[in-house]
This record gives C-alpha cells, structure tokens and sequence, in this order.
C-alpha cells in the first residue's frame, strides 16, 4: 500500500499538497475531499483539479525561469 502511495504522491500534478500548504491543512484531508466531491457530483472536481494542475505547472515553470542570474 505505501509502494502504491508513494507512486502517485510522486506521479501526481502537486496540486492537492500545495492546496493544503497554501489552506494549512493536511494534503491527505485535501486529496479525500477531492474523492469525496467527485463521488457526490459525478466527477466534476477533476475539471477542478485539472485547471488547478495547470495552474501549479505554469507557476512553477515562471518560478524556474525568473530565479536565474541571466537576463
């Protein structure tokens, strides 16, 4: 169970641990509540998770690109 945990932590966007970082709450209580809402509507959180995907990439694509000493 932790092999197959630690696969997705690591193969995930990072989307529900920076929710969390961002909230102060627990990553894990993030990820459930995503579970949680897809199975009460039908799945369309994961829209949701998919907009707060890109938007993690693209900020930390900006955050790479502005940290280097080259102009």
């Amino acid at each position: 169970m932790d092999k197959i945990q630690e696969y997705f932590e690591k193969r995930a966007f990072g989307v529900c641990s920076a929710l969390g970082d961002k909230l102060g709450i627990a990553s894990s209580s993030v990820r459930l509540y995503f579970i949680y809402a897809s199975f009460l509507t039908f799945g369309s959180p994961l829209i949701l998770y998919l907009v707060l995907a890109w938007i993690v990439n693209i900020r930390k694509h900006l955050r790479r690109r502005n940290n280097t000493i080259w102009y």
